[in-house]
């Protein structure tokens, strides 16, 4: 088990539980990696206020439905966990208000955001009220986690990807990504996708050279902290997307930065973490860069 940094220590990691989908998968990814750090468990559903409006016209029988309905799905997340790690601490929260708003602000107390995917296409998920993914993912003040698909435990040895663009906002999703390795027994994939000029001529063995110097510099300073994990570096050509989604085929995760802070909206993810979440074939890291 990775030691608890003091400053986590009273950060649980927070499950955004799902009514509409049972989430076994996600729930279990939760516990595991809070028992992992030594860290409580928090699983939190959202109930919007808005509901309570219809008071008048039902005397509240939907908004106590929602309630009811909120507690079966909690039920069944902490029954998850405990099956899995019976001594986990497990607390339960109906918080009044949307989902998004509600997690958001769940993440300033929070060491780790824990969310399942009901696989939404980029139009529904633009317009569903139930879509927490894109404006969690983009707002949080810690790193989120999207259960889409398993961890791939059967590869040997395992590894975590790490996509990184050579910017001061992925330095913490490199911190990020050593932890979860290093918790793991994981190898590190770390990955600096770069394009070929639209026109023009490129020098492609002395531009991944320079690519593999910059990786190498950007990752170091972290053996002595992680002396048992394996670091691998490499340069593809391609689309980001793509190149980070076939090398997440096979791994516990893939972890990306997240630049600037939700836009005007909150919707504005980024292209690379937001096209993961649609391609990649494991759990997916967005980790906020640190405050300016």
């Amino acid at each position: 088990m990775t030691p608890t940094r003091s400053d986590d220590a009273a950060r649980p990691v927070v499950l955004g539980v799902d009514a509409h989908d049972t989430g076994r998968m996600t729930a279990a990814w939760a516990a595991d990696e809070a028992a992992r750090r030594g860290l409580p468990l928090r699983l939190v559903h959202a109930v919007p206020a808005l509901f309570r409006e219809f008071h008048p016209f039902d005397e509240g029988r939907y908004h106590k439905a929602l309630r009811e309905r909120a507690d079966r799905a909690l039920d069944r997340a902490t029954t998850v966990a405990r099956e899995r790690h019976p001594d986990l601490a497990v607390t339960t929260v109906v918080a009044e208000d949307a989902p998004a708003p509600a997690l958001c602000r769940e993440s300033r107390r929070a060491s780790l955001v824990v969310l399942g995917s009901r696989r939404l296409g980029r139009v529904e998920e633009a317009l569903s009220a139930y879509s927490v993914a894109v404006p969690v993912g983009a707002q949080a003040h810690c790193p989120v986690v999207v259960v889409r698909d398993p961890e791939h435990t059967t590869q040997d040895p395992p590894y975590v990807v790490l996509g990184v663009d050579g910017s001061p906002s992925s330095e913490p999703a490199v911190d990020f990504a050593f932890d979860l390795a290093d918790e793991r027994g994981a190898a590190l994939r770390v990955l600096r996708v770069w394009q070929r000029p639209l026109v023009g001529n490129l020098d492609e063995p002395a531009t991944e050279q320079i690519v593999r110097r910059l990786l190498l510099e950007f990752t170091a300073g972290r053996h002595e902290r992680y002396p048992d994990v394996a670091v691998t570096h490499e340069s593809p050509h391609g689309h980001p997307v793509e190149e980070l989604a076939r090398a997440s085929e096979h791994a516990l995760a893939v972890v990306v930065g997240r630049r600037g802070d939700g836009g005007f909206t909150g919707m504005r993810l980024g292209s690379v973490p937001h096209g993961l979440l649609h391609r990649a074939h494991c759990p997916v890291v967005t980790v906020p860069g640190r405050p300016r």
